[in-house]
């Protein structure tokens, strides 16, 4: 059944998720001082930064990926959620602005890095990709073939990372936008992902043949329950992370409107 002790250590995993911080340990530290000289360590950015590569190992090398390749979509989405928001938002608000400025900062890829910055760019990048990968025949694949597994869960990170963007980019140079944008942004992104909420939640039949005829490693949980279950907390989950998202952009923009010249 599950062995709860077993944790992935597969070099493309464990090594990449080293070199990501060897990477930013080398940035943060001896060429610190050449990218922007005489600004201190950024401690608080490097404990963002590293507790989003324990939480993507948490995610998928703990033995919840086990779990939830061999025996709950539930958990499958879990591990989805997790990559989507702690992972991608600590990520992002663990670079410095010095950091990303070699490639932000280049004149010739503006139009480019304006483009694939721009919010309405991003969220349609964000809803296109996960909304493809949960076609049953892609998601089946992933579940069968550890490659594709492994490709999955990057791209939606990188899908996580287009998302968020907008709202914790680092860069100056294409800097977060405006709060009162970004509430439009978040109920647009919920309304993209509505369709796909539908789809798995409300379907009458078991979408993904591996979890239909999986253990069952929980008594009286049928694979509809695990169905309903995963839909749910796709819905639910995004939905609570952008009403809290939300309700910080709306302070924010009202901080900025009472702060305006001539209002109280």
């Amino acid at each position: 059944m599950i062995d709860w002790t077993h944790w992935h250590n597969e070099p493309f995993l464990v090594g990449g998720l080293a070199l990501l911080g060897w990477l930013y340990a080398v940035l943060t530290g001896p060429w610190r001082e050449r990218l922007a000289p005489g600004t201190p360590y950024p401690r608080a950015h490097a404990v963002k930064f590293y507790s989003a590569l324990a939480i993507f190992y948490l995610a998928v090398g703990s033995p919840l990926d086990q779990v939830a390749e061999r025996f709950l979509f539930s958990a499958h989405m879990l591990q989805h959620q997790l990559i989507i928001y702690p992972a991608a938002i600590l990520l992002l608000l663990g670079l410095p602005d010095w950091a990303v400025r070699p490639v932000t900062g280049q004149a010739n890829l503006r139009w480019l890095l304006g483009l694939f910055t721009h919010p309405i760019i991003c969220g349609l990048l964000y809803c296109v990709i996960m909304s493809c990968w949960h076609f049953p025949f892609l998601y089946e694949w992933a579940l069968q073939n550890r490659t594709v597994h492994i490709l999955e869960h990057f791209t939606m990170f990188g899908a996580a990372l287009f998302l968020w963007w907008p709202i914790c980019s680092p860069s100056r140079e294409y800097p977060p936008t405006a709060p009162a944008w970004q509430m439009f942004y978040f109920v647009g992104i919920t309304i993209g992902m509505t369709p796909v909420f539908a789809y798995i939640t409300f379907a009458t039949d078991i979408l993904y043949p591996t979890y239909e005829f999986a253990p069952r490693i929980i008594a009286n949980f049928s694979p509809k329950d695990d169905q309903l279950l995963a839909g749910s907390m796709m819905k639910l989950g995004g939905m609570l992370v952008m009403m809290g998202a939300f309700a910080i952009a709306f302070y924010r923009w009202y901080q900025q409107s009472e702060g305006r010249p001539g209002r109280a």
